[in-house]
């Protein structure tokens, strides 16, 4: 099949984005590597010895950053990932039960200090349906994150402004005692997506 123009266009922004070239020149795996570090530089998220849980890890940008910075990471993707020092990694679907068990028995009963979620959909170019897809994913994001965090833990998680956002913001206020927006500089500037940090996890609410 010939390559489309939009897929040319993209192809051409990907290779001469300074980012990707930077993402090249450190070792990352993705150009995303640097939205998390310059996130994490701003409100210092990764200690060393915390535990990270991954969400939508593959390549394993974020992942990096994670491990680079001592932190143990648990990491999910539907897609396979290369291994990573200091990293567990899970093969399968957030939106499954199977890979949520997997997810839970690598836990082991233990709390992360820190959810972290770069999950988005395979998008179709219809707005309204990708749109209602990601804010799926991000909702189920959220409710790991109820579940499993550590009292006092924070949750980063990409979204796409639209229906929804604002409905996500308030329930992620229900959770969190502060909900923050980003927009890393690596993002790029025509891109809707913005990352939402919540910070300091109120466990055990009604």
């Amino acid at each position: 099949m010939k390559p489309s123009r939009t897929s040319k266009a993209w192809m051409r922004e990907h290779v001469n984005d300074p980012y990707v070239k930077l993402a090249k020149q450190h070792g990352y795996r993705s150009r995303a590597a640097f939205k998390l570090d310059e996130i994490n530089t701003r409100d210092h998220l990764i200690r060393a010895g915390m535990l990270v849980v991954d969400l939508g890890a593959t390549p394993g940008g974020w992942s990096q950053i994670s491990a680079k910075l001592g932190a143990k990471v648990i990491a999910l993707d539907l897609l396979e990932m290369d291994t990573i020092a200091g990293v567990t990694f899970i093969q399968g679907d957030f939106t499954g039960a199977a890979a949520l068990e997997l997810l839970k028995q690598a836990l082991a009963g233990r709390l992360p200090d820190l959810v972290i979620s770069d999950m988005a959909p395979n998008m179709s170019g219809v707005a309204s349906a990708d749109q209602a897809r990601s804010m799926y994913l991000c909702e189920l994001a959220h409710e790991f994150a109820r579940e499993h965090l550590k009292p006092g833990g924070d949750f980063l998680v990409k979204t796409f402004q639209g229906e929804g956002f604002q409905d996500y913001v308030a329930a992620l206020r229900m959770d969190f005692d502060q909900v923050q927006t980003r927009k890393p500089k690596a993002s790029r500037d025509r891109s809707s997506e913005v990352y939402l940090l919540g910070r300091h996890f109120r466990a055990n609410l009604p």
